[in-house]
């Protein structure tokens, strides 16, 4: 399955989907699959370090990750039932990482909840637009970057001043966080991996 990786991490859009279609009619393990997505997200991650890839690229390989996430989803728990919730996703302003993002999105989607992701570099009031327009009851801000903390503590002010923290819980993720960050941006906790994402956010509602 090797294939999978390079053609994500090429950037080639139709044949991906064309494969993971066939490995899946196949009978292949949709987990299987979504690893070898994550390795071809690495693949592109590298690209851009390089300077290979640009930010555009980067967006292109994020959208390509999430279309196979979708096709995964049904197969990842072998039932769409009803939604449990509502979750407003992105990575906070002055960061651009997807990956990890994308990987919970698949996740949580796969979990049962209605995932609204806002993107990348997502200003604060832009997670507030969302919260609003949702309802959505958790917040799940990822930040890869350590000079990004201030901007999980600017977006949850922002969620306080718009009258909503109280009825918001939210979640931190990303390689860096830990009890720290929580403590100092006012999160209510943080998650390791995309794997954990799902338990915290059922055992938040």
């Amino acid at each position: 399955m090797t294939k999978i990786s390079e053609l994500l991490a090429n950037l080639e859009m139709d044949e991906l989907m064309e494969v993971v279609q066939k490995e899946l009619v196949a009978g292949t393990d949709p987990v299987g699959i979504l690893k070898e997505c994550e390795a071809g997200m690495v693949m592109v991650g590298e690209k851009f370090s390089s300077g290979d890839y640009f930010v555009s690229d980067l967006m292109m390989s994020g959208e390509m990750f999430k279309e196979v996430g979708e096709m995964l989803v049904p197969y990842l728990d072998g039932k769409t039932g009803d939604v449990l919730a509502k979750v407003v996703l992105g990575t906070v302003e002055g960061d651009i990482h997807d990956i990890g993002k994308d990987l919970v999105y698949v996740m949580l989607k796969s979990g049962g909840f209605e995932v609204i992701d806002v993107g990348v570099d997502a200003k604060p009031e832009v997670f507030v637009k969302a919260l609003k327009e949702s309802g959505a009851p958790i917040l799940a801000l990822s930040c890869l970057l350590t000079t990004c903390y201030d901007s999980i503590k600017n977006t949850i002010e922002a969620v306080s001043e718009a009258g909503l923290r109280d009825q918001v819980k939210i979640v931190i993720g990303g390689g860096p966080t830990d009890e720290s960050v929580v403590n100092y941006t006012g999160a209510d906790t943080f998650g390791q991996d995309a794997q954990s994402a799902v338990r915290i956010c059922k055992e938040m509602l």
